[in-house]
Order: C-alpha cells, then structure tokens, then sequence
C-alpha cells in the first residue's frame, strides 16, 4: 500500500481530535455550567451533589457494552460509538429547552429534566472510554495521542465557553444625596444557559461528524476484533521498520498476533507486574486520585465557595475543571514514571 499524503495525515489527524473531543464534552459542560444554572434549580447550593452521584451512575453504562460484545461477539465498535454519539446529541439538545423545568417529587419540587438528562449524558461519556479507544486501537501512536489531544479539549472547549459566558451578579448603585441606596442591579450572563448548551452540542455534532469523515477515510478499517496488522496500521507509518518498532505501543488494546493465529505464546514475565506490590500501589492511587477528583471535591466545592459569593465559585469550577486538560498537554512533553514522583503529584493536588 503506497504511503499518504501528507494532506490526508493532517486531515486523519484532526478528525480523530474531533472525534476525541466528544467523549467527555457534555458532563464537562455540565460541570462548568453549574454556576449558571444553581440559582435557578431547587436544589440550588446542594446541586454539585445530586450531579455527583448522578455521574457515578453513569458507569451502568458499561454493562451494556458488556451485554453488547456477549450478545453480538464480532460486531465491532462502531454501533456502541454511534450510540453514544446520538444519546449525547439529543441529549444535550434537550437540556437546551428542558433544563430549568421541575417537578414534584415526594412533596418537595427538583430538576427532574436536568438530573436525567444529566444521568443519559452520564452514561454514554462513561461507556465512550470502553468504545472509542478500541476502535483507534487499529491505528498507530501519533493517532492515538490526538485522540488524548481531544479529550483534552472535550474539558477546555466548554471552560473557554463558560469564561466567555461570565456569570451574573448584583451590584448595589451609589447612594443618592439623601442617604438611601436604591434596589440592587442585576448584571445576568453575556448569553443564558440555553444557548450554552446548544453550543455544546454544536461541538458534539462537530465530533459525530467526525468520526463518519474517519468511516469514509478508512474505509479498510477492520472491526476491532480482527487479530493482526492490517492495511490501516501503514496510514502513519513511512518505513516498515519504523512500524515494527512501534507496533507493540501502537496496539495496546488489541490481540497479539501469536494470540490471533491461535499459537499459544510464551510466558511473559511483565504479566504479573500488575499484581505486584508496585501495580497494586498504583492502582491504589489512581482509585484514590479518581473518587477525590471526581467524586468528594465537586459535591463539596460549591459549599467551599458559597461564602464568596457565585463569582468565586465559577472561577473554581472552570478554572479547575481547565487545569485536567492543560495538566494532561504538560504530560505529553514531561513524564513521571516514579512511584515517588507520582505521590509528590497527588499531595499537591490535595
């Protein structure tokens, strides 16, 4: 197969980008958006805290991919990923016009449509960790990390977003001559919530585009089933042994070809290193690392923040939700591949 062109590299670049970017675009957006939206839902301050537990029930998702790949062995990929592409869709197309509408529920009244809204985006950015990275498993390294540069900008498109948007606040006026001060002005975002979340979901349009531009690209692209190198795997890869080279990092996800062809391989002493005592601590800090970032800190954040005021608590949002994909770019150039460097990491974190 004769090598691409230098125009159809960069055009398979930044399609899959595009397609990265919709993996976690829309809880991201949730997240970010809560400033805006807590003054006008009932939970108000408490909300961060029913959108966390919402976003841990998004990972039911996964047993439905697991159902999917026990009951149709072979299909590939591509159904789950247009799946979760259409939920996240037409779910974030509904929050548009549904966001601000309640209901009563057991006597008291929530935000019925944004908490299961918020559960279906939930669980189908939850499920695209499981769908999308086996499909790009097919294609070589510099693919894979502009699918990571996507996720990243999935978190910094809507905090770019978000910053633009502002969010209100009230000013009182100067005191008139006579010593008393007039009704407080209210100063409302530069665009409401509604058209943030049609905004959002430009962008998750954007990346279902995406990935029907990277079907009609690679039309050879196997189902990720199928063992072996194929035709795909010489898309970014000029010489042969270059791709020799790169093969093992460019296919962590899929079969050996050992595996494949139905030899039985040999022993292979980096196998265990994951029940070690040294995987077992990694592991353990990354569950630490990933219930602190994603579950304890946002459903408390907006209660560290209420005495400051809303203003203090879009900035942490934003600025902190920015901080995960600038981190992850920082990562790319700097690695850090000792246990105690990675503790260093965490404390500062905390």
């Amino acid at each position: 197969m004769a090598a691409p062109t230098l125009g159809r590299l960069v055009l398979t670049h930044l399609l899959v980008a595009l397609f990265g970017m919709g993996s976690w675009a829309a809880v991201n957006g949730i997240w970010v958006e809560l400033p805006v939206v807590v003054k006008d839902l009932p939970e108000g301050w408490s909300l961060p805290s029913y959108l966390s537990v919402v976003v841990a029930l998004g990972n039911l998702g996964l047993l439905v991919v697991t159902l999917w790949r026990q009951l149709a062995p072979g299909k590939g990929e591509q159904v789950p990923i247009q799946v979760v592409q259409v939920l996240s869709v037409v779910g974030t197309a509904l929050l548009a016009p549904l966001w601000h509408h309640v209901a009563p529920v057991a006597g008291q009244l929530h935000s019925v449509a944004f908490l299961t809204l918020a559960l279906v985006l939930a669980m189908a950015c939850c499920t695209s960790n499981v769908t999308f990275l086996p499909f790009l498993s097919h294609l070589p390294p510099p693919f894979l990390r502009s699918f990571f540069l996507g996720q990243g900008l999935s978190a910094l498109l809507p905090c770019v977003l978000a910053l633009v948007q502002g969010v209100g606040r009230l000013e009182c006026p100067p005191a008139p001559t006579n010593g008393t001060s007039g009704p407080p002005l209210d100063f409302p975002e530069r665009f409401p919530a509604s058209t943030f979340f049609w905004a959002l979901t430009a962008l998750l349009v954007t990346s279902a585009a995406a990935f029907r531009g990277l079907l009609l690209l690679l039309p050879s692209l196997p189902s990720v089933t199928t063992g072996g190198s194929g035709p795909e795997l010489q898309l970014g890869s000029p010489g042969a042994e270059e791709e020799e080279k790169e093969e093992e990092e460019a296919l962590p996800l899929q079969e050996p070809p050992s595996q494949a062809a139905g030899t039985i391989p040999g022993p292979d002493p980096e196998a265990h290193q994951l029940f070690s005592a040294h995987g077992a601590f990694l592991l353990g800090l990354m569950a630490f690392t990933s219930a602190v970032t994603n579950g304890v800190l946002p459903s408390v954040q907006s209660f560290s923040c209420l005495p400051y005021g809303r203003l203090a608590y879009h900035l942490a949002v934003v600025l902190g939700s920015a901080a995960n994909p600038l981190a992850c770019f920082l990562a790319m150039g700097v690695l850090c591949r000792c246990c105690r460097g990675c503790c260093v990491c965490v404390c500062s974190h905390m």
